[in-house]
């Protein structure tokens, strides 16, 4: 099977999605994080790093679940929503 190549768009999106993640994780260790959501630690870097632009729908919901953070905010990251960005600081 060929794999159609992710447009401009979808890689920042996944770079969008990416900065939530690392936003939210904070401080936490990674392989804490990627322990409750149920992922490898080399999955949740390269989902921080956007190599992994459209991650599936239960790693999102396992990454949201152990970061506390909404499946809105999420979507929102994606699609580059401001109205539904998380405040950092």
């Amino acid at each position: 099977m060929v794999r159609i190549p992710l447009s401009p768009a979808q890689i920042e999106a996944g770079r969008r999605l990416g900065a939530l993640v690392r936003d939210a994780r904070g401080d936490t260790e990674l392989t804490e994080i990627a322990a409750r959501a149920g992922i490898s630690p080399e999955t949740l870097r390269k989902i921080e790093a956007g190599r992994i632009p459209s991650p599936g729908f239960g790693t999102v919901v396992g990454l949201c679940d152990a970061l506390g953070i909404s499946l809105d905010e999420a979507v929102g990251a994606w699609r580059g929503r401001a109205d539904t960005a998380r405040a950092v600081g």
